[in-house]
């Protein structure tokens, strides 16, 4: 059974992308699959805290939605709800590894390599 705190979380949350999805000039479609994207992502990585779960999910969400028109415009997908959905499930799976990346990176060589 999930804890109290989960439930009410998600219940929240759901509560608000469903409002905001009413909001002219919001693209309910986009918000709605981004919001499904990102949870797809925050539920399958269960290695994480809980507020780390949560700060993805509102960086997916936001990216996801905000990603939907580009990828429209760039790929075969002409949904903004599935473009949405794509957009939320990849910013932070996309994302988290080329920061991992560039922290192991050493700069200073990096940088003596593009004078070169």
């Amino acid at each position: 059974m999930a804890e109290p705190s989960t439930t009410t979380a998600i219940t929240v949350a759901t509560g608000s992308v469903g409002l905001a999805a009413i909001i002219p000039g919001i693209d309910g479609n986009a918000l709605i699959g981004a919001f499904a994207g990102a949870t797809l992502f925050v539920m399958s990585a269960k290695e994480l805290h809980h507020w780390m779960r949560a700060i993805y999910l509102l960086i997916s969400l936001t990216m996801g939605y905000i990603a939907a028109p580009e990828i429209i415009n760039l790929t075969f997908i002409k949904e903004s709800g599935v473009a949405g959905f794509v957009g939320g499930v990849f910013c932070i799976s996309v994302t988290l590894p080329l920061v991992r990346q560039v922290e192991d990176m050493n700069l200073i060589n990096l940088i003596r390599g593009l004078r070169k």
